[in-house]
């Protein structure tokens, strides 16, 4: 069972108000003229570009749109309501330049592909703060609230209902020494540990298959949400970018499965991260 964040309540909110007005026969522009809104208000609620949904203004809409169902009208005031929450993610909106943990708290099933680091939601303690110490550009402080901030993060996985993990992990990634040996023998072991649970598989893709269909475009994320239309993002050294076109999302999800096959088997990426730690050992 999926946990719901604020975020994609907005989200499934924005998507439900815009098909009602397509239903009645307004296009945005005449909706807002009707209610004496500016049309950029209404196509920012309709894009999911608000923060905090205004129950009044949803009231207005859905008597615009003619919805007298008063189980519906309720409904729909009800997600607008709990869409104004604030996530445990708004403590750390000077860490977070993206809304990818809200939106990882409302998925089902996270998908992931990273070619030279481990996936942050598999991530030591100890291999977070090395991979920001790495940018040498900031004070041990602003290192340890990242990884505070990141360690709130991981915490999905352990829930009641977590989302399935399935994470694609380049070997290049597990060659890299972040940190020092010490701190990646425990990464290591750490992910042999995660890949135990139920709900987290882990596929090495070795350096041995050579060129693959995911090369040349660099890590993304693929989130499914029960009864909502599926995201992928991806992230930039200066921006974010999400996709949502079904047609984006086909050819993500295709890249996604063409490497898993090619990668080792869940078993095998276990032992094989297993022997790399043997090596780092000797």
């Amino acid at each position: 069972m999926a946990v719901q964040s604020p975020t994609v309540k907005r989200r499934q909110l924005s998507a439900t108000l815009r098909q009602l007005r397509d239903e009645c026969g307004l296009t945005s522009t005449e909706a807002a003229k009707r209610l004496e809104w500016a049309p950029s208000k209404l196509t920012r609620i309709e894009r999911n570009e608000w923060k905090l949904p205004n129950v009044h203004d949803i009231r207005l809409l859905l008597d615009l749109y003619g919805v007298a169902d008063q189980q519906q009208r309720e409904a729909l005031l009800v997600l607008a309501r709990e869409s104004r929450q604030r996530g445990w993610w708004a403590d750390y909106k000077d860490v977070f330049r993206s809304n990818l943990p809200a939106f990882e708290a409302g998925a089902s099933v996270i998908r992931t592909y990273e070619t030279v680091l481990i996936p942050g939601l598999l991530q030591t303690p100890e291999y977070t703060a090395a991979v920001f110490r790495g940018g040498q550009v900031l004070d041990s402080a602003i290192i340890d609230r990242y990884v505070e901030a990141r360690r709130a993060r991981q915490q999905l996985l352990s829930r009641e209902h977590p989302p399935s993990f399935l994470a694609l992990i380049d070997e290049a990634a597990l060659l890299k020494v972040v940190g020092g040996p010490k701190v990646m023998q425990d990464q290591l072991r750490h992910l042999i540990e995660m890949a135990s649970r139920p709900n987290v598989t882990i596929q090495v893709i070795p350096n041995s298959i050579g060129a693959h269909s995911a090369l040349t475009g660099g890590p993304f994320v693929i989130l499914d949400f029960s009864g909502e239309p599926s995201l992928v993002y991806m992230a930039t050294a200066t921006d974010s970018l999400w996709l949502e076109r079904p047609e984006e999302y086909q050819r993500y999800n295709l890249i996604f499965t063409h490497v898993s096959a090619s990668a080792l088997s869940p078993e095998d990426s276990t032992q094989h991260i297993a022997a790399m730690m043997d090596q780092q050992t000797r």
